[in-house]
């Protein structure tokens, strides 16, 4: 204000012609002063600098010399350090504080406080835990007035801020707040924590900057996120004494890293009344005057430049002096006055940086587009002639690079919030070569290079204030609701477009920039070496507790992003990328179609980055042991793209017909865009070729000729392409998992919502009636809550040209791996986050909200191949972890379900060929659950009880036609996939009877054991579906095959019959084996009682057969069980039962007449068999009985034992153990009784 009064005193005498900044973009109302002169028209220029020193009129005597730096230096000396000396900031005693130390006033941590490992990572105070809790205080003790310092989150984890007196003990345990006198605030536990916790606050994210601030004048303790309040935590603390009060305390876990600032810096967020723990340098004010100054100089000098007749008009009539004369002498002398100050207190420099001198650069440049280039280079220009330059330049890029980390988005300020600015801002200062090699000789090059490609994620409350509204298709909520949120994320999204945009461009600038060293290096050298760098500082970055000192999760995600675009897009920097080999600026690597090629050496070189990372064939050093990979160090694989695919089905880049990533479905999305959850960002394109981006006031950078033969230190895109995979799987990978679960949650939370809103307007009870209104309230605060966050995920993940791009990395790495899969010695070197991120990648593409494209031809225009790949190695035994071929397995089990792509796997020809008797031979102890989900859905349909109009319309009866074929083929295939099926069978039968008897005694239903039984119980009917299916299609194998296969199958059957029908309480039965929100009409005992019902039928129908007519003993092996109650009651319980309209008319009626035939003949058996045992002696009967069945007679010898038993019990003995029942003896041979011995 002091500022705005001298300014308009300066225009008493004089005339000022003041214009109004035009561009309204800019949302700075300043104005902008041309010139002023007296009331003559004389010696205007004493009157211009009094304005752009802010002097009072008529302060400066007339001018007589020349205008030089000397002159304007002895101005500022004398007349304006005078008058600014009186407004300056004081420097005096500050009361009821205390600094430990011989630092002069300088705040740090007190290193004999530290309890476990902190240790400084970045001056002055960026700290991380190494301990697993580690605690530390201050060197500063407050005891009166109101103190806050700030603490940046650089890691998002447990870690406790706040205050604590000297003594409060730490120990390996307990830290800040787990003692008295002892308070902290836990963003990760949403807590506050005084001895115990209570909740409190908001939920922190990385980036943020929590105020941590202590009221001693009210004995309060309150913190701030981000400047908002969370309120007051902790009201009536302790009074404490002079050099006995509370002390800023940190703990950490392990791994968990922040930077404190007590005052060296400026506060990003400085709360009003609350003083920094460290004074502010005195020069501050100074400093900050001088630099207005500047600015005022440049805004004058800018429009006078500026093509306004007003101007040349005015100009004529007074005789203005033409800033032209004296600009660079002012210029020089403020910049030299201020390089003094800054020297002259050396030790506040980065607090200087930090706050005035970016705040300047900003002013100068501005926030927002379009930037004033002139004015900031001319800044530059005077600042790099003096001798402190670089020192300032180094502290301001690593400000900038700061800044990103913090900087949050802000929807107002859209589309050029979040670390725009700071990143356009040194992009502009790091095109110049100088201030390059600058940054890339500092030691802190790798982090702040880090700083500038973070990006800070909202948390909950975040996204309330950048989406305001929200609206989901069927919500009740106000129509209006639906275009504001188009709106909102319309400029959210064009906001990330900015600063990925400008990530590029710094990454660009990197990448062809050729640092001065020895021996000369190529353009891509120092990005290879920062990626190299990541990679390092991120080994073990995937495990579920992450070593310390790994990246923020947003530098991996920027990251890729560039590389993505890079590859995808094209490169736009013209000829400097004629290095990346085969570089083609227009197409991007991963569209180009055509023949594709990829160095070995990328997988087998004895690289130390890599050497720990897993391959598909095992550990590095084991494989250097078994394929030594020598010989393909300079060997590059070369193949046409889709060799691999079918000629029928081929779709390549070069084919008529295009893959989804070049195809363009806007019109698909163009109808869509009503419904908020399905975005399409701006600015994507439906092809692959790549539109330049031009980025104004590019400054020339050296280049290296091309004839220098140089391959090997070349940056290949194949390299990008492999950097990119992993940073998929260690940075996208969870993200897109999260992204997942919110689009899931989201669905389920509306179908609940809309439920509990149906039985509202049905009517209810006043009791009922209010706790459905609290349900509903409950259920839309969570559907409004997933929107949010599914709404930002499609903005910062789901971009039109990262699904493209996703889609084309697709098709490159399955082609690749395909290729490679016939090169047995390199094939097992692929590291495993190859096929890792091949698979989550597919998925998401699957599943992407809005999709690429239809899923009807998702996989038929591009990634056959993928078919190709997963049925060829589920099973392959070079892939050493048996996690990543289940991983494939899911994804067969996964797409089976839907039609569209099961037609990929029937149109397939390695699906066709390979799948059958894959499964069969992989229905394993492991792998035997996603079996079983392909195999019932390939089977889907056939069994007793389907619709025939429902899901036998989705059948696939190819598949079941060479399931069929494998297992006739094959006997000992199928035989062994026979005894796994019966025994698993047995045992999950076995489960659920005992957990429903558990809960039976118990007489409730616990909510764990409920979701155990009903997930045992339709494993069950599963693997009873796909019995059925043998029964029908292989009825041979029970009926003329070996007579155990028949003998367990009825074995099972009254086994699984005995447990349903001897549940006490059908209706508690029913209940075990539904889960929440399923309906009896779908869950209930009928799901299992039908295969049995399927089985018997398809064996009896085979019967009639004339091939198995002589061997029709089907009713014998029923009649023969020794239970014959239970088997009578079990199949009249099959007639008796409900089958709910599963068959009708002439089909049922048939299929219950058979059945019941089969019941009278059954019992006409039984009753035969019970009279022919009366009239046998007990003695003789028991003698002939098999003693391990009791049930049938003796007719095997065991050699070389030679002990008896009846020849099923041994032979189905065999299917699991060598070893004989009685004496363990290795089994050489079983004879029957009948057999003559040789």
């Amino acid at each position: 204000m002091g500022e705005e009064a001298l300014r308009l005193g300066g225009f008493s005498a004089g005339l000022a012609v003041i214009l109004n900044d035009e561009d309204k973009k800019d949302s700075s109302s300043k104005t902008r002063l041309l010139s002023c002169c007296d009331d003559l028209g004389h010696q205007s220029v004493e009157r211009t600098l009094e304005f752009v020193f802010g002097l009072p009129n008529r302060s400066l005597n007339p001018v007589t010399g020349p205008i030089d730096s000397n002159f304007i230096r002895s101005i500022i000396r004398n007349e304006f350090s005078r008058f600014n000396a009186k407004s300056g900031y004081s420097c005096g005693e500050r009361d009821g504080i205390f600094i430990a130390g011989a630092g002069a006033g300088i705040v740090g941590l007190e290193s004999s406080s530290i309890c476990g490992d902190i240790t400084i990572i970045k001056l002055p105070l960026l700290v991380e835990s190494l301990a697993n809790f580690s605690s530390a205080r201050a060197n500063v003790c407050v005891w009166k007035g109101k103190w806050m310092y700030e603490v940046i989150l650089e890691t998002s984890g447990i870690q406790q801020l706040g205050w604590a007196t000297i003594s409060c003990p730490f120990t390996d345990h307990k830290g800040v707040g787990d003692a008295d006198d002892s308070y902290a605030y836990d963003g990760k536990r949403v807590s506050k924590w005084n001895k115990d916790a209570e909740t409190y606050g908001q939920s922190w994210v990385v980036g943020d900057v929590i105020g941590c601030c202590i009221d001693l004048e009210r004995d309060e303790i309150l913190f701030f996120r981000n400047g908002n309040p969370l309120g007051v935590a902790f009201r009536g603390i302790r009074k404490m004494g002079p050099g006995f009060g509370y002390y800023p305390a940190i703990s950490l876990s392990q791994g968990e890293r922040c930077e404190l600032n007590f005052g060296g810096r400026p506060f990003k967020y400085p709360i009003e009344g609350y003083c920094p723990l460290q004074a502010p340098p005195c020069k501050t004010y100074l400093v900050s005057r001088l630099l207005e100054c500047w600015s005022r100089l440049l805004d004058m000098h800018s429009v006078e430049r500026s093509e306004y007749s007003l101007v040349q008009k005015l100009r004529r009539v007074k005789r203005f002096l033409s800033l032209e004369e004296f600009f660079h002498p002012v210029s020089h002398a403020i910049a030299g006055e201020f390089f003094n100050e800054l020297d002259a207190d050396a030790g506040n420099k980065e607090y200087m940086v930090w706050g005035p001198v970016l705040s300047f650069l900003f002013d100068v440049f501005r926030l927002h587009a379009p930037h004033d280039y002139s004015s900031l280079d001319k800044v530059v220009d005077m600042l790099l002639q003096f001798q402190g330059s670089h020192l300032l330049f180094e502290n301001i890029i690593d400000a900038l690079s700061g800044g990103c980390k913090i900087a949050p988005l802000v929807l107002t300020d859209c589309p050029y919030s979040g670390s725009y600015a700071h990143l356009a801002l040194a992009c502009h200062l790091l095109r110049r070569e100088e201030l390059m090699v600058l940054w890339w000789k500092s030691p802190e090059f790798e982090f702040m290079f880090e700083g500038f490609l973070s990006q800070k994620a909202p948390n909950k409350h975040d996204l309330e204030s950048l989406i305001p509204t929200v609206w989901w298709p069927g919500s009740c909520e106000d129509a209006t609701y639906e275009d504001n949120m188009m709106l909102t994320t319309t400029a959210l999204s064009e906001s990330i477009n900015k600063i990925e945009e400008k990530h590029r461009d710094l990454c660009h600038l990197v990448i062809q920039f050729i640092p001065p060293s020895t021996p000369p290096q190529l353009p891509g050298s120092v990005f290879r070496t920062f990626l190299q760098s990541l990679l390092l500082r991120n080994r073990g970055a995937d495990r579920n507790v992450p070593p310390p000192g790994v990246s923020s999760n947003s530098v991996l995600v920027s990251t890729y992003s560039v590389i993505l675009h890079f590859l995808s897009e094209g490169f736009e920097l013209g000829d400097i990328f004629g290095w990346l080999k085969g570089c083609n600026a227009d197409i991007g690597f991963l569209h180009r179609g055509g023949e594709q090629s990829f160095p070995v050496r990328l997988l087998v070189k004895n690289d130390p980055l890599k050497t720990a990372i897993s391959r598909l064939g095992g550990s590095y050093s084991h494989l250097l042991k078994v394929h030594p990979a020598i010989d393909y160090e300079t060997e590059v694989v070369r193949w046409d793209e889709g060799c691999m695919d079918d000629e029928e089905t081929r779709v390549t880049h070069s084919t008529r017909q295009k893959p989804c990533c070049c195809s363009s479905y806007d019109s698909d999305f163009t109808r869509n865009l009503k419904d908020p959850a399905k975005y399409r960002a701006k600015g994507s394109r439906g092809h692959c070729s790549s539109i330049p981006e031009t980025s104004a006031h590019m400054h020339h950078m050296k280049t290296v000729s091309k004839d220098i033969d140089m391959p090997t230190a070349a940056l290949l895109e194949e390299e990008l392409l492999d950097v990119l995979l992993w940073l998929y799987h260690v940075g996208l990978a969870s993200n897109f998992k999260q992204a997942s679960y919110y689009m899931t949650h989201q669905a389920q939370s509306i179908l609940l919502l809309e439920e509990t809103d149906k039985q509202i307007r049905e009517g209810a009870c006043s009791g009922q009636l209010k706790l459905l209104k609290e349900a509903r309230n409950e259920y839309r605060e969570e559907v409004i809550d997933c929107v949010r966050h599914c709404a930002w995920f499609r903005i910062s993940l789901f971009a039109r040209w990262k699904q493209r791009g996703m889609f084309a990395l697709c098709m490159w790495v399955v082609q690749l791996l395909l290729v490679l899969s016939n090169m047995d010695s390199v094939f097992v070197y692929v590291p495993e986050y190859y096929l890792e991120a091949l698979v989550d990648c597919f998925h998401v593409l699957r599943k992407s909200d809005p999709p690429l494209a239809p899923s009807t031809s998702f996989i038929k225009r591009g990634l056959n191949s993928f078919v190709t790949f997963i049925v060829t190695h589920f099973n392959d035994p070079r892939i050493s972890s048996a996690d990543l071929r289940d991983l494939l397995l899911q994804s067969i089990s996964v797409l089976v379900q839907y039609r569209e792509y099961l037609t990929a796997f029937e149109s397939n020809e390695a699906a066709t060929h390979r799948m059958p008797k894959a499964l069969l031979s992989a229905f394993d102890n492991r792998s035997w659950m996603p079996v079983t989900n392909i195999l019932l859905r390939l089977c889907k349909g056939s069994g007793f009880g389907f619709s025939k109009n429902g899901e036998s319309s989705s059948s696939s009866f190819l598949f079941q036609r060479l399931l069929k074929e494998a297992c006739t083929n094959d006997e000992g295939l199928f035989s062994a996939f026979l005894n796994r099926l019966f025994n698993t069978l047995s045992w999950t039968m076995t489960e659920f009877s005992v957990s429903v008897r558990e809960m039976q005694e118990k007489y409730q239903v616990v909510e764990f054991q409920q979701r155990k039984c009903s997930v045992i119980f339709d494993l069950s009917c599963n693997l009873a579906r796909i019995l059925e299916f043998c029964t029908r299609e292989i009825p041979q194998a029970f009926l003329s095959g070996p007579e155990t296969n028949l003998r367990r199958l009825t074995e099972l059957i009254v086994f699984i019959l005995n447990n349903i029908i001897s549940a006490a309480d059908a209706e508690f039965f029913d209940m075990s084996v539904r889960r929440n929100g399923q309906s009896p009409e779908k869950v209930n005992r009928g799901m299992i009682l039908a295969p049995l019902v399927g089985m018997i039928l398809n064996l009896l129908d085979a019967t009639n057969l004339a091939e198995f007519q002589e061997n029709n003993y089907l009713v014998d092996v029923f009649a023969s069980m020794d239970c014959p109650n239970t088997v009578h009651y079990g199949f009249q319980y099959l007639l008796d039962f409900n089958w709910d309209g599963s068959y009708s008319g002439e089909a049922y009626a048939a299929k219950y007449e058979q059945l019941e035939n089969f019941l009278s003949l059954l019992t006409c058996r039984i009753v035969e068999q019970l009279d022919k045992v009366d009239c046998v002696g007990e003695t003789d009967a028991e003698d002939r009985i098999c003693c391990i069945c009791v049930t049938y007679e003796v007719n095997a010898l065991i050699e070389p034992c030679l002990h008896k038993c009846c020849y099923g019990c041994i032979t189905r003995h065999l299917l699991n153990c060598q070893r004989c029942f009685f004496c363990n003896t290795t089994v050489t041979n079983v004879r029957r009784a009948d057999e003559k011995t040789g």
